[in-house]
């Protein structure tokens, strides 16, 4: 019962996120506006006799208008979106090819897109409807009028079409954007947990036994309405143990949920379970934070790559990490959803820090530990997070700076590049042991000088 009520408003958010619900939506309006330009017979003596010089005389001039009108907005069309596509691949393949996705679905572009469609569609009605008596009434060459202002509205999104598409490539704007929707997302979990019934339990595991619910379909499981799965667990007097993580990948037989009672609850209560998953095509970064860092960290190892060889994006990237980094220490996820008597009806596996900073730090490390300046970047990464941990974080991230430590003695192919590391080594406000420099404690300056002063002697 609970699933079939729960089905429409999950067609409904579908359908709400598809990237043919706005411009559908538009060009709805814009059919409308047609059929009422040409389904009411208003007399030409019912509207304002300041109008009445609008009207057209011949109409073959109306028919002619609104053909060239139709041809040259399929043609405005047509170039903006094959022009579009092209610069999104290009940018998908300089960049991540998540990002393309993610562009074409932003909601400004659905919506020049929808009065594009809407335009074409409204210009089309009045044409297919032919006029009564040998001239157009003065009602409808009224709707030749607006159909011409509905062109020159289309031109003037096609300018900032043009320039918002071409802008929203550049790397900056894109990584700013990542952050923005990571941070929002951030934040929306803060504001949720700052309820009484989400609580964070630490050491909790799942308890063996109980009944189990199977996935019955594979796919991301991008989130839970875990409001309603502890108002169901409340109705049946028990807990549910959430079995994996958000944003995994299961397959159709997992066992997604365990919920601790000796009997089954029925089938009607495995329907309710499973309709409160949220399955999604790919990452949002809206409903979870953690695949807008993990975007950043793959458009960085991505610029790393001999193909692109773009250093100074992987330190971009790492700037931006660096910040949400430091915002994520100051967030203890919940992992518990309790009633109002304070009885556990919710448990879920969270992402600790120590995961999440193997899993965007290494691979920068591993594609990037030939460049100095990148295994650079990553350390002041590192002593900027040390500022903001706790002491038991503070062990991991010192555990991190000591492999990119490592990484950088590797890195230092001479004298020149051992100076300018052990320089740095030290450097800037952290809370790290670090080493005191690379080489021994003998001047590496000094020896620089020295090559200096042996080249100037030979060239004079």
């Amino acid at each position: 019962m609970f699933a079939a009520i729960n089905l429409p408003y999950k067609l409904f958010n579908r359908v709400r996120q598809s990237i043919a619900y706005l411009p559908c939506l538009l060009a709805l309006i814009y059919l409308t506006l047609g059929l009422i330009a040409v389904i009411p017979r208003i007399p030409d003596s019912a509207l304002p006799d300041i109008l009445g010089h609008l009207g057209f005389k011949d109409p073959d001039t109306a028919r002619a208008l609104l053909s060239t009108l139709i041809a040259g907005m399929i043609s405005m069309v047509v170039f903006s979106f094959s022009m579009v596509m092209t610069v999104l691949s290009q940018a998908g393949g300089n960049f991540s090819h998540k990002l393309v996705f993610g562009l074409i679905t932003e909601r400004h572009h659905q919506r020049v897109l929808g009065h594009y469609l809407g335009t074409i569609l409204f210009i089309l009605i009045l044409l297919m409807v032919p006029f009564d008596g040998d001239t157009p009434s003065l009602w409808r060459s009224l709707g030749g009028y607006l159909g011409t202002l509905m062109v020159i509205h289309c031109l003037a999104l096609f300018v900032y079409f043009i320039h918002n598409a071409s802008q929203s490539v550049q790397i900056n704007a894109i990584l700013q954007g990542l952050h923005q929707s990571t941070r929002e997302s951030m934040q929306r979990l803060t504001t949720l947990q700052e309820q009484a019934r989400w609580q964070r339990l630490d050491g909790m595991e799942i308890p063996a036994g109980g009944h189990v619910i199977h996935a019955r379909q594979s796919g991301y499981v991008q989130n839970v309405q875990l409001e309603t799965l502890a108002r169901l667990a409340e109705e049946h007097g028990t807990a549910i143990h959430l079995n994996f993580m958000f944003g995994d990948y299961t397959v159709e037989g997992f066992p997604l949920f365990r919920v601790d009672t000796a009997s089954p609850p029925g089938e009607d209560f495995d329907d309710a379970v499973l309709a409160t998953l949220i399955h999604v095509q790919g990452e949002s970064v809206k409903d979870l934070y953690i695949n807008g860092l993990t975007q950043l960290m793959e458009i960085a190892v991505k610029a790393l790559s001999p193909g692109i060889n773009d250093p100074g994006t992987a330190r971009l990237c790492l700037h931006q990490l660096t910040e949400l980094l430091c915002r994520r220490l100051k967030i203890a996820p919940s992992n518990a959803l309790t009633d109002k008597r304070g009885s556990l009806r919710v448990s879920w596996k969270t992402h600790d820090f120590e995961s999440l900073l193997y899993r965007l730090f290494t691979p920068i490390l591993h594609y990037g530990r030939d460049d100095v300046s990148v295994v650079l970047a990553l350390l002041k990464a590192l002593k900027t997070l040390s500022l903001f941990a706790d002491a038991e974080r503070l062990v991991i991230i010192q555990a991190h700076a000591d492999r990119v430590v490592g990484a950088l003695g590797e890195a230092a192919k001479d004298n020149l590049d051992r100076h300018f590391i052990d320089r740095r080594l030290q450097a800037g406000e952290h809370r790290l042991r670090l080493p005191g420099g690379l080489s021994p404690a003998s001047a590496p300056a000094t020896l620089v000088n020295d090559d200096c002063v042996s080249a100037t002697r030979r060239t004079e």
